[in-house]
């Protein structure tokens, strides 16, 4: 008797242990009870200052939260090798997916997917499709970057000349989004300002500085140069620079203050427009993990994320904040 009820507790146990397991909940269900929540963040270049800055507050908000953060993503922008990335990610079964999308239509196939397989996915600088993923981490609405910029282009030339925008990449689609926003601007507040080029960098310094160059050379009466990815900035300046047309030509863009110090100070470039994008990289993971956790769902207006405080959400965007100036007077204020 003393066998059978032994062996009926040990039949029990074993179905007991089997209806435990879940085989289709997906990786973010196991990581709630079993596992570190693994978040996997995914730049559109690893080795841009402006994503190395991101990294920064992500390192930070992993360790206030406990997760496991893995960082990586191609050498230059390259929407291909993100893909790829994302579909190793998948198979390796990390939680949750933040990337800085390339190309939006590109990428979104292959988030739908991680979707699929049970990966939680949110965006951060640069959005994907909206049903590829729940949240988009946004450092400023295109209107206000885009105004931003004209507005100080116009402020500099007095409403009047000629400029050339330098981008990262011609599919990039944030920067789409930004170069649409200035041109509204400028037809409805400064029409007697015209663009005259846009050039990609690639987002490399040295491949803008030679853009920048080229600019100069080919369009004599060129007032200012504005740069829209960080690496465009200082590469800009230098052309600028080493052209001798210190005060004659400005440069302005979106760029990180450590990267221009030297520059702003020399008057070579006069404004550079950014956010703070160690808060942007740490709002990034908290938001993340919040979605893997169950405590950030579609519908919330509003969301905490630790040290940083509240956030507003309108729709499924997460607000980081308005565009901040950072020139001659207050740059020396901030090291990132």
């Amino acid at each position: 008797m003393k066998v059978i009820v032994s062996l009926a507790v040990c039949l029990l146990s074993a179905a007991l242990a089997g209806c435990g397991k879940t085989p289709d909940a997906g990786p973010a269900a196991a990581a709630s009870t079993h596992k570190k929540i693994t978040v996997a963040m995914l730049p559109k270049s690893k080795g841009n200052g402006y994503f190395v800055s991101c990294k920064q507050g992500a390192d930070k908000a992993a360790r206030d939260l406990g997760v496991e953060l893995i960082f990586d993503g191609p050498t230059t922008p390259d929407p291909a090798r993100q893909n790829e990335i994302v579909e190793n990610w998948v198979t390796l079964g990390v939680d949750v997916i933040a990337v800085a999308c390339e190309n939006r239509d590109g990428i979104s196939t292959a988030l739908r997917r991680a979707r699929q397989k049970g990966v939680r996915v949110v965006t951060f600088d640069a959005d994907a499709q909206p049903d590829a993923r729940e949240f988009f981490v946004n450092q400023a609405t295109p209107e206000g970057i885009g105004n931003a910029l004209m507005d100080e282009a116009a402020r500099l030339l007095g409403g009047q000349g000629e400029f050339a925008i330098i981008t990262a990449s011609l599919t990039a689609q944030n920067m789409i989004e930004w170069q649409k926003r200035i041109e509204t601007r400028r037809l409805a507040k400064y029409p007697g300002m015209k663009m005259v080029a846009l050039r990609p960098c690639d987002d490399l310094k040295d491949k803008a500085q030679a853009e920048a160059t080229t600019l100069l050379g080919a369009y004599p009466r060129l007032g200012l140069i504005m740069a829209i990815c960080s690496p465009a900035v200082p590469g800009a300046a230098e052309a600028v620079k080493q052209a001798g047309k210190t005060g004659s030509v400005r440069v302005i863009g979106l760029g990180l203050p450590s990267e221009n110090k030297r520059y702003v100070k020399e008057g070579v470039t006069d404004t550079v427009i950014l956010w703070k994008t160690v808060d942007l990289g740490y709002l990034t993971v908290q938001a993340a993990v919040a979605v893997v956790r169950g405590e950030l769902k579609s519908g919330a207006t509003l969301m905490r994320a630790g040290g940083l405080g509240e956030f507003r959400i309108v729709g499924d965007n997460i607000l980081l904040g308005e565009p901040f100036r950072f020139t001659k007077d207050n740059i020396d204020q901030f090291d990132f």
